[in-house]
């Protein structure tokens, strides 16, 4: 069934229209008419017809404007013009439509059939090509959980086939090289951190997975597992190694109203524990961080590095103790890195009692990757010379109270390393930015390009401008101008237009008043005093 609107103020060609579609095509149209450009606008809206004939001078609305707006809100329709207008300007923007055909009054009975047989071809391809994509779609449904499953048990199990991980990857358009793993578990009820019922609950999930799967995809872009007993994993890709305190906040939230949403459309209670961020490689560590934090008592969502490790859990340092502390180091977070050293300390004078190489070796290890983090970042990289430095400072250390110290002072030389090489290095940057616009204040120069030239961004390289001068870059750019204008002015050789155009400025009058306002006098007023 095909619906044709015909649109004409002459009833005499409408009766036309529709007498010669129902005697070629009868049942298999479906036919509504208007006569006024607002009329047709609200019977395209009601009826939402495939196919429409459109005469371009109707009362109100002209043709072209009412196929605008109803393009608006159906962009499949199929245009045909009938005019009696063969003017240029309407053909062109009927084109710019899409329109079909634009023919021109009188039309003969076989130009109308020909024409609503293409229509009609038109529309077919177009259902049938709604139809192929509905089709891919509901197979991608059904592969995409596939892929996910077989990538996931590929993290979580032996590398057996750790090789396909590309594969899977590449499939699945996942592009980051970190991520974290969460594990939601679902049961009855909850008795002291454990949920009950899970054979039950896990069969009810089979049931309501699709619903688990779109919940968890409403918060997080992520891969989500099968249902395993009665817990699902969800992977999500991450582009940082380390999160900041707001970003692993943020996790959190979106994680508890992700339970709560889950509780609200099944009937189960939902808890969920989160890893760390890891590397593809070591995402198996995350899920297990994930596991430790879903048996924590009394919290229905919980994030590894929110728990306090029981002291036999590590036989190092936890590992979020030390990014925390490479981070706010890196960072120049004095509180950040305050906390992390006391509790890194504290973690040591637990676990490494009596073993005071063991506390040394590991101060001197978290001052080399800190090192390595400053190298990393663009700035160079801390003198190799130091580093025997450290052991002769260390040998003479005899307490962790002396250790700490020693730590102390040598995270924030390696910190004031960081920060003297940054300012050296936005000094070069700036050093270069207004050579750069010395010797092209002349020419039409812009922002992007000053920034282009000393490869920085524009909203950074506009920042640092200010930060380091303490001038937006147009008023630096005035200023070398106006200052190059003052040195021409002296010379009487110049008139006044070509001062003007030697300082950078294509219009005299402009020209006029911003050296006025810089100067107080407009450039003739100031050859004038000199």
């Amino acid at each position: 069934m095909y619906r044709i609107m015909l649109a004409d103020d002459e009833g005499i060609m409408l009766e036309a229209l529709r007498n010669i579609i129902d005697s070629n095509f009868g049942d298999e149209c479906e036919i509504e008419s208007a006569k006024t450009g607002r009329a047709v606008v609200e019977l395209a809206e009601r009826f939402r017809p495939d196919i429409a004939f459109m005469d371009i001078q109707m009362p109100g609305l002209n043709g072209i404007q009412a196929m605008k707006e109803i393009q608006k809100y159906n962009s499949n329709i199929v245009f045909i013009v009938i005019s009696a207008y063969d003017k240029f300007s309407y053909a062109k923007e009927a084109i710019n439509l899409g329109v079909l055909e634009y023919l021109t009054k009188p039309v003969n009975k076989r130009v109308i059939i020909d024409v609503c047989m293409k229509a009609m071809r038109k529309v077919d391809e177009a259902r049938q090509k709604r139809s192929d994509d509905l089709e891919i779609r509901e197979k991608l449904e059904t592969v995409i959980p596939i892929l996910e499953s077989g990538y996931l048990y590929n993290l979580l199990l032996p590398d057996a086939f750790h090789n396909y991980n590309d594969k899977y990857r590449q499939l699945m358009g996942i592009e980051e090289k970190y991520g974290f793993m969460i594990v939601i578990e679902f049961g009855d009820n909850d008795e002291n951190g454990i949920l009950t019922n899970a054979v039950g609950a896990g069969v009810r999930a089979e049931k309501y997975y699709s619903e688990i799967r779109e919940t968890a995809r409403e918060f997080f872009r992520c891969l989500v597992g099968p249902v395993m007993g009665n817990r699902v994993v969800l992977m999500v890709p991450s582009e940082k190694e380390i999160l900041a305190y707001e970003e692993r906040v943020h996790i959190l939230t979106r994680t508890r109203n992700m339970v709560h949403k889950l509780e609200t459309r099944i009937d189960s209670r939902f808890r969920a524990g989160i890893g760390g961020v890891k590397k593809e490689e070591n995402l198996r560590e995350s899920y297990g961080e994930a596991l430790q934090a879903l048996r924590e008592e009394d919290s229905h969502v919980v994030h590894i590095n929110d728990i306090s490790l029981p002291p036999d859990s590590e036989e190092d340092v936890p590992e979020a103790l030390e990014n925390r502390y490479l981070h706010s180091a890196v960072k120049q977070d004095v509180a950040g890195m305050t906390e992390s050293v006391d509790r890194i300390f504290g973690w040591m004078e637990k676990n490494y009692e009596g073993q005071s190489d063991e506390m040394k070796l590991k101060a001197l290890e978290l001052l080399i990757r800190l090192e390595q983090k400053a190298a990393q970042g663009g700035r160079p990289a801390y003198r190799r010379k130091n580093r025997s430095r450290y052991l002769h400072e260390l040998q003479g250390i005899t307490d962790i109270r002396m250790l700490k110290d020693w730590f102390w002072e040598q995270t924030r030389d390696i910190c004031r390393n960081m920060k003297t090489a940054k300012e050296r290095q936005s000094e070069t940057i700036m050093e270069k930015a207004q050579t750069y616009i010395r010797e092209h204040f002349q020419k039409d120069l812009t922002l992007d390009e000053v920034s282009r030239a000393v490869d920085i961004s524009p909203y950074y390289f506009s920042k640092l401008f200010k930060q380091e001068t303490g001038e937006n870059f147009i008023e630096y750019l005035t200023k070398v101008r106006i200052g190059n204008a003052k040195e021409l002015l002296k010379n009487q050789e110049y008139s006044i237009k070509e001062v003007c155009v030697r300082s950078g400025y294509g219009d005299p009058n402009y020209f006029s008043r911003i050296f006025k306002k810089y100067e107080g006098v407009t450039p003739s007023e100031y050859r004038e005093r000199l």
